[in-house]
């Protein structure tokens, strides 16, 4: 079934009204929902009438339809990309089984956690980014903002179907508490610790969307190879609707890097007090906000040997990225893997089973897509006539988990010493008056057409319609 029926309460294309006693869970859970996004949604934005993209079905040519729409009554649902007849799980101790309809017993409470984990990264981003609307540099820049919002939200949706349809009790619950947790709160945090990091300007705003929703692209591409179809299925839809967050983020990026080598150029200076002095953003700036979300990025990855990845992956719950593609038998015994390790005072590669290496593959992927896009954005600097390059930091710097945690390293990969970190940190992460002075330049422009100083505008609209649009109507 791959078209969505808009008639019901909870738009949706997996028959739930077959389903009553699914359908009235989900029915009593909305309500909390609809009060958690009006608590901790887009500040300000209940009335405006936003030109959003809704699914409405799920085939390649019917996921998107693009109308003004209010935030609070947009149609978030339960959308599974159509199964496949006869789908076999693809890798681990179950390769060449008839993929799971429904929940294994022995594989239950490790389903369940990487649900939770992922569901609750959709509300947390949502709860970071909540006052950037109030700031935004541009209408065409608040609705992708806006649509960034709702989409995380309907993917909170997807992951509350599943621990609804497929967990019973003990799914109510986790559903419930991913609503209670809040991005950034010292009693009820949310689990991962870049989704505890503050949103605070739209320079960050557009990193976590580069980085961060890539992230999710790696983590949503290894469960969609999972031998548990719905969570397979579910989340193959919500790559469809990432792929527009890392298009914002890198576009925006690139925007800013646009602007100020234009300004770089008209001045004739590489002066950071004179590019600030014009109002647009330093390339040192930028540098230092891409080595610490970059960072923080990798680190959701998780520890670079885990006896957890390899039981996802065995078992068949989470697979590599682009799995099927692999040149391998999918099963990795006796396959080793090269991780970095700190001997004698110096970075070293050991090898240990692929198997406990499977969150450092799945980051490998990651950093090799990553240092792509930050090549694009040199080549707006090239572009521009201007000879600096922005550079990805190694992978061990700034790391808060794994075996580089507490280890200092330089951008460059030299190990040093607390006193030579002391020193640079400065010059390698975002200090307070950087973030102060990019905060000095967000003040808000909704005048379609009109863009802020600080960053250039798109090549072009959204869905063919022209960058003076109005995008969001303020009524």
């Amino acid at each position: 079934m791959s078209t969505i029926n808009y008639s019901e309460k909870i738009p949706n294309n997996v028959n739930l009204a077959d389903d009553r006693t699914l359908q009235r869970a989900l029915e009593q859970w909305q309500p909390n929902f609809l009060s958690w996004w009006g608590d901790m949604g887009p500040e300000g934005s209940p009335n405006y009438d936003v030109y959003l993209r809704t699914a409405v079905s799920v085939d390649a040519g019917g996921w998107a339809h693009f109308d003004h729409v209010k935030m609070p009554d947009y149609r978030w649902g339960i959308f599974l990309t159509p199964g496949i007849a006869d789908r076999k799980i693809s890798f681990g101790e179950h390769k060449g089984e008839a993929a799971w309809q429904e929940v294994p017993g022995e594989h239950r409470a490790n389903l369940r956690r990487i649900i939770v984990t992922q569901g609750d990264t959709e509300p947390a981003s949502v709860e970071q980014q909540r006052h950037l609307g109030l700031t935004a540099p541009s209408m065409y820049d608040l609705r992708n903002l806006f649509q960034v919002n709702v989409e995380e939200g309907r993917h909170l949706w997807a992951m509350v179907y599943l621990l609804h349809r497929y967990f019973g009790r003990d799914g109510r619950e986790e559903a419930e508490a991913l609503l209670d947790r809040r991005s950034g709160d010292e009693n009820n945090p949310r689990i991962l610790g870049a989704f505890n990091e503050r949103t605070p300007d739209w320079l960050a705003f557009f990193m976590f969307t580069y980085f961060t929703d890539r992230d999710g692209k790696f983590q949503l591409s290894a469960l969609a190879e999972s031998g548990f179809d719905p969570l397979a299925r579910t989340t193959k839809f919500m790559l469809t609707e990432e792929a527009h967050h890392m298009f914002v983020g890198e576009s925006g990026v690139s925007r800013v890097i646009q602007r100020t080598s234009q300004v770089m150029n008209e001045l004739k200076t590489d002066d950071v007090n004179k590019i600030r002095a014009a109002g647009v953003i330093d390339l040192e700036t930028i540098q230092r906000y891409l080595n610490f979300h970059y960072s923080v990025t990798i680190d959701l990855f998780g520890a670079d040997h885990s006896s957890n990845a390899a039981t996802f992956y065995s078992s068949g719950l989470k697979g590599r990225y682009e799995e099927t593609k692999r040149d391998d038998d999918h099963q990795l015994n006796g396959q080793s893997y090269k991780l970095l390790d700190v001997q004698d005072g110096k970075l070293v590669e050991r090898e240990v089973p692929m198997l406990n290496a499977m969150n450092e593959v799945l980051r490998d992927d990651y950093i090799r897509d990553s240092v792509a896009g930050v090549g694009r954005w040199n080549k707006v600097l090239e572009k521009a006539g201007i000879d600096v390059r922005l550079t990805v930091p190694h992978k061990a710097f700034n790391r808060q988990i794994g075996t580089f945690a507490g280890v200092r390293v330089a951008p460059d990969g030299r190990l040093i010493n607390e006193n030579e970190w002391k020193a640079n940190e400065a010059k390698w992460l975002p200090t307070p008056e950087d973030r102060a002075y990019v905060a000095s330049l967000m003040g808000r422009v909704v005048e379609p057409g009109k863009f802020a100083n600080w960053i250039a505008p798109p090549a072009m609209g959204i869905n063919r319609q022209p960058v003076d649009f109005d995008y969001v109507r303020f009524n």
